[in-house]
């Protein structure tokens, strides 16, 4: 009886040193929900395009991008389709992407994106949440009711909780991939109907879409809607870990961008699980994109091929974090100007 009754207490005090119940994370094989649109638009002649993108896309499943990442990375991966004959697969294995789950960090649902999409085919669509996440509290401790938690466009919560259409029955097992679950997204290409249901709107409505995708409203990283090529998924506005950042002018700020990456990717490389970091910062561990979450880095595998790697910007002052390959790293820093390779050490 009195060891059990110090164990409580020993648990309680964990606890409370943590300020909140330990909460289990839930989380997926990111890479593993773009092979299909991949093979669709290698099959339609996208080329090198469809590598980068599915890249792009998949990293937005991650814990770390805004709710709105996932969305633009969907509206992606259809605006490349419409580029190839508005190739049919292309647009149904987007929409299933749509509405893969996300990662949880604390086991509770992940807000919903609160803008509409640019392509009339994602209309209506939301992600749907695993079966370990709780259907009544949102990330951040959010009930349902509040902000975030009932997708744009709906005016009442989600019925069952935790379902999408493309599996409208509630929430699929935890780290499993929609697009394994089902071939059909739960809408039709050729009927409208309102949005407030979760429907979808006519393909044949659809106006060309804009160059420049919907921000995201995260408040700690945003999509970079400069980069249409680029694997990069995350623009931090500022470094995931500390480092000095040389000033950006209007005339040098891609070998700054290039410099700035190369002292990045030197401080992850002295990272390990157990290093200490700020709540919310990104960074790479040991080839794993990582982010903290209650002063300890939560890793999640980029894929057998690719790393985690921080990745000067091209078209702005500014660096990301993203899964890519070591060849793509390489070559994006070297464009910059910037010598030494991935560190600048080589």
């Amino acid at each position: 009886m009195q060891f059990t009754t110090l164990a409580v207490f020993a648990l309680a005090a964990v606890a409370s040193v943590h300020g909140a119940p330990l909460h289990k994370r839930i989380a997926q094989v990111i890479s593993d929900s773009t092979p299909k649109w991949e093979q669709a638009c290698n099959a339609a002649g996208g080329g090198t395009q469809c590598n980068q993108v599915a890249v792009a896309s998949f990293s937005t499943l991650l814990a770390a991008p805004g709710p709105c990442a996932q969305q633009n990375a969907a509206d992606n991966m259809v605006d490349l389709a419409k580029t190839l004959n508005t190739n049919a697969d292309m647009i149904k294995f987007a929409q299933i992407f749509a509405q893969q789950p996300r990662n949880s960090p604390t086991s509770q649902s992940v807000p919903y994106c609160q803008s509409a999409p640019r392509n009339a085919e994602l209309n209506g669509l939301f992600q749907c949440q695993f079966q370990g996440d709780d259907p009544k509290t949102f990330v951040g401790g959010t009930a349902v009711g509040g902000n975030g938690t009932i997708p744009f466009g709906m005016s009442a919560p989600v019925n069952p909780a935790g379902s999408c259409l493309a599996n409208p029955s509630g929430p699929i097992a935890d780290g499993s991939q929609l697009v394994d679950i089902t071939q059909s997204p739960g809408v039709g290409g050729t009927t409208s109907s309102d949005t407030t249901t979760g429907g979808s709107n006519s393909t044949s409505t659809v106006a060309t879409p804009s160059a420049t995708p919907s921000g995201s409203s995260d408040t700690d990283c945003e999509e970079d809607p400069t980069e249409s090529t680029s694997t990069a998924s995350l623009t931090m506005p500022a470094t995931a870990v500390s480092a000095a950042t040389p000033s950006a002018t209007s005339g040098n700020f891609k070998l700054t961008n290039g410099q700035n990456a190369q002292k990045l990717n030197a401080q992850f490389a002295t990272l390990t699980a157990t290093s200490p970091c700020t709540e919310g910062t990104n960074a790479c561990v040991n080839g794993a994109f990582a982010q903290c979450v209650g002063g300890q880095y939560v890793t999640q595998s980029c894929g057998s091929s690719l790393t985690c790697a921080a990745l000067p910007l091209v078209n702005s002052a500014g660096t990301s974090i993203t899964c890519t390959t070591n060849a793509d790293a390489l070559a994006r820093i070297a464009a910059t100007g910037a010598q030494g390779g991935l560190t600048g050490s080589g």
